[in-house]
């Protein structure tokens, strides 16, 4: 990869500043892509975005940047998007620092912001050598998410619409399953989770998914599958609780949507669920939907409980009749969980592994 610095004014990088939100952010008389489809949307918040504008001011170093020379002849910004975009965005009056806007300034306040040099890198190689060196230069800065580096990969119209749907502040996934998602849609981690969810589906990965889709005109298909996997849940649990949020919803409808479930029937076990103290909230929804005990966690038996236990049976397994140490041996419910026993010393024996697991197993 050949690598050259070059100093480039502010005058030069804010000429032609043009932010179309979605369809691109360029600058450097629309030669610079500011935002390519690698990088993640702007994320600094308005100190970090002053803080910029300050140094500039006072004529100290902002560390380089990275741009990479296109096949067009034009440059894309590979490291250094959110200090440019803070600066073109002071210089085309978007905000204001105490009170100030870059108009406000007098000419010579002007003239030296506009003056100021950056240091460039600019870079030329292959995509796959753009995207490591991105990941290198930024191992000191914030992590880049995984959504965000696979997006740097599958580029076209379909990560395009795709980002539109699942990528934005207040963007339509959001406003439809917010309570449903965890992580920031402007970190790509809505994105992410829509696409987990529909290769879960096709039996494939992320990645698989996403390059096969590449060359797609639109998401449609996404879309219309993320909207069935929230409609399926707001139907079956219509009384919402903060339990629910972030829960593999979509791994759970491509595994249980062609079953038939009662909502009355389950909501009063969900309320009986959440009342027990054995069980862990987090694991109501999937127990429900699978009848599979594990994902309630159901607490377990404290050591106090698994020593009295072994004391009381003098060590011997009620199931074989054979003598074990007690590490040597597993705590049980002697009445199932299930068939309402509860997580307390009286319902407490000791099994061997064996036997345990052959109880396990019935």
């Amino acid at each position: 990869m050949k690598i050259e610095l070059h100093e480039i004014s502010v005058r030069d990088v804010v000429n032609g500043y043009v932010d179309s939100e979605e369809n691109g952010v360029v600058g450097y008389g629309g030669r610079l892509n500011i935002r390519p489809a690698f990088q993640r949307e702007f994320i600094y918040k308005d100190k970090q975005r002053d803080e910029v504008i300050n140094t500039i001011r006072k004529n100290f170093p902002l560390n380089v940047m990275y741009w990479v020379l296109s096949d067009d002849g034009g440059y894309e910004l590979l490291d250094g998007q959110q200090r440019t975009i803070s600066i073109c965005q002071y210089v085309n009056g978007d905000f204001s620092i105490n009170h100030m806007v870059y108009d406000n300034l007098t000419p010579e306040e002007k003239e030296q912001i506009l003056d100021y040099k950056l240091m460039v890198y600019i870079c030329e190689g292959t995509d796959r050598e753009k995207l490591d060196w991105f990941k290198i230069i930024n191992i000191g800065s914030e992590e880049l998410e995984d959504q965000e580096l696979r997006n740097a990969i599958y580029t076209g119209e379909w990560l395009t619409e795709a980002k539109k749907y699942f990528s934005k502040p207040g963007c339509p996934a959001y406003k439809v399953a917010s309570e449903y998602l965890s992580g920031s849609a402007i970190r790509q981690k809505h994105l992410e989770t829509a696409i987990k969810w529909i290769a879960d589906r096709d039996g494939v990965e992320i990645e698989d998914y996403m390059a096969r889709h590449q060359h797609d005109t639109n998401c449609s298909e996404l879309w219309l599958y993320f909207q069935n996997v929230i409609n399926w849940v707001k139907v079956l649990f219509p009384n919402y609780r903060r339990e629910m949020k972030g829960l593999a919803w979509g791994i759970f409808y491509n595994k249980y949507s062609g079953q038939t479930y009662d909502p009355k029937q389950l909501e009063a076990r969900v309320v009986d669920l959440m009342e027990d103290d054995d069980v862990k909230n987090s694991g109501i929804y999937e127990y429900l939907l699978s009848g599979d005990e594990r994902p309630l966690n159901i607490r377990a038996f404290t050591p106090k409980m698994r020593r009295a236990a072994y004391e009381r049976q003098k060590g011997i397994c009620p199931k074989c009749g054979k003598h074990y140490e007690i590490d040597d041996m597993h705590a049980d419910h002697i009445t199932p969980w299930s068939k309402g026993g509860k997580t307390i010393a009286e319902n407490c024996q000791m099994l061997c592994a064996d036997c345990n697991r052959r109880k396990s197993d019935i």
